[in-house]
């Protein structure tokens, strides 16, 4: 494993105070949020200063149904060869559903979704992460991300999850303890068991956030100080093993550098503090680290280190987004070839029982299932349709909410000029709007539509505002607003794509 050390994700809003803050080894980058013939200054400055940069990928996918896009994986890969980065990372999530596979409209997510942590969702997640690793020039590391809603009839717990995706793909692990809180408030699961099961020697690095409570939902917000009960997580973690690399995340209110600076210093401490826990130079025990089986002799299978992963990548648009990683959403650095196995004593080597064999790839008929189940699920959550059997309908209430007030944000950035145009209305039109027009496409094609549809509309009402939004329409979309018969067939479109 390369030694990370501590690290806070780059953002071009506190690029400065990045680069000026001491103690900083590594940082990570939005993958969406960078062009790899055109880095950013401060990230060009960080490297020549000998600082590792990972970037972070949002958009593959990797949990949904269809097989990752060849595009996508080609320009993740070739941020990390321009950044020199020794790893990249994903979540384990979907982002869009429907499409051919389902025979229903494509539609776009705009943020992280659970997967089911079902036999045929880790089948589809365990080929897609292969076909990944095979593409990309580095290795890959997949993220657990937070989550609002919980599926119903899942046949594993989110460690025994991650321990099965580990064994059957050699992939890192990238663990947010943000997000194991957060399912704990969310969905009563326990942080101290997830850590128990899952295979803790194949975390690449961890991230840490902060977030708040709301009538008794965590929002994973990325906006808020580190709470205590993070820390703890975090400490609990450390205890068992040690952390190649942790890093801070801070997605929107950026506080003064001296704050972040000071949840550095905190992160450290509690890393520092965990340790201690552990006798020196010790390993994690069994229970507390599932580990890779390997292959001995005549079938005989004996605990030894993680199965290394091979080493192996089109964004929404082709200049950058400045997506950030999604609230309340959601990876380990190792030398591709190399990692040795500890079997010192034949004696004190534990065996263990067979593991199950697993198909190469996912049974019949899994992909298409998967696929019907999320395209239900995001629909009911950007498209208003009903909620699928089994769901609890007050939490798809707030994740749907989320969602909207997600997209909101990220079209008042990519397209600043909306919030300045309408003012106080942008936010109560946009998420008008939203409820019924699910994105089908990028965050600036989002603004575009949006934009479209007020002038359809005949809004704004002031005729300054506008005329200063139909000629900032026309200057993006080069032709004039659409004549009535346009009109009434686009409303027919999502009339149907509403059914």
């Amino acid at each position: 494993m390369t030694e990370l050390g501590i690290g806070i994700g780059w953002r071009p809003e506190i690029a400065e105070a990045v680069e000026a803050l001491p103690g900083v080894d590594w940082v990570e980058v939005v993958a969406e949020n960078i062009c790899a013939d055109h880095l950013p200054d401060s990230l060009t400055r960080l490297r020549e200063r000998g600082v590792t940069v990972v970037p972070h990928g949002v958009s593959l996918g990797l949990g949904g149904a269809d097989r990752p896009d060849p595009a996508r994986l080609a320009a993740l890969g070739e941020k990390a060869v321009a950044l020199g980065a020794p790893l990249v990372t994903e979540h384990i999530a979907f982002v869009r559903a429907g499409g051919p596979l389902t025979a229903s409209p494509l539609l776009e997510a705009g943020h992280l979704l659970p997967v089911p942590r079902t036999r045929d969702a880790l089948d589809v997640l365990c080929e897609n992460v292969r076909i990944a690793q095979d593409s990309l020039p580095v290795p890959l590391a997949l993220e657990n991300i937070a989550a609002l809603i919980a599926w119903p009839g899942e046949e594993l717990t989110e460690g025994q999850f991650l321990a099965e995706l580990v064994e059957r793909t050699g992939v890192r692990l990238l663990i947010d303890v943000a997000n194991l809180h957060t399912n704990h408030v969310n969905r009563g699961e326990d942080p101290a068991k997830a850590l128990a099961e899952l295979p803790v020697e194949a975390i690449a690095y961890v991230h840490v956030a902060g977030g708040v409570e709301r009538d008794g939902v965590w929002h994973d917000t990325h906006a808020h100080p580190v709470p205590g009960a993070v820390l703890d997580v975090l400490a609990d973690l450390a205890s068992r093993v040690s952390p190649p690399g942790v890093l801070l995340e801070r997605d929107d209110d950026f506080p003064p550098a001296e704050e972040l600076a000071a949840e550095l210093t905190a992160i450290r401490q509690t890393v520092a503090a965990g340790g201690t826990g552990r006798p020196r130079g010790a390993r994690p025990s069994v229970r507390a680290s599932r580990r890779v089986p390997l292959l001995i002799g005549a079938g005989a299978r004996v605990s030894g280190g993680p199965m290394p992963g091979a080493p192996a990548g089109q964004d929404l648009a082709q200049e950058p987004v400045s997506v950030t990683e999604p609230a309340s959403v959601p990876m380990s650095v190792a030398e591709p070839a190399s990692v040795p196995v500890s079997v010192a004593e034949p004696a004190s080597v534990p065996v263990q029982a067979p593991a199950p064999v697993h198909e190469s790839a996912p049974r019949d008929g899994a992909r298409q299932r998967v696929g019907l189940a999320q395209a239900a699920l995001l629909s009911a959550l950007v498209a208003g349709t009903p909620a699928p059997e089994g769901f609890d309908s007050r939490r798809l209430g707030v994740q749907s909410r989320a969602l909207a007030a997600k997209r909101a944000g990220v079209v008042a950035k990519v397209a600043p000029e909306l919030p300045e145009i309408l003012g106080k209305g942008f936010r109560p039109a946009f998420l008008a709007y939203a409820r019924t027009r699910p994105m089908t496409g990028g965050y600036r094609r989002d603004a575009l539509d949006f934009a479209e549809h007020l002038l359809l509309a005949d809004r704004p009402e002031d005729p300054a505002a506008r005329r200063r939004l139909t000629e900032w329409w026309q200057d993006r979309s080069g032709s004039r607003p659409p004549g009535r018969a346009l009109r009434f067939a686009r409303a027919a479109r999502h009339a149907l794509a509403r059914r």
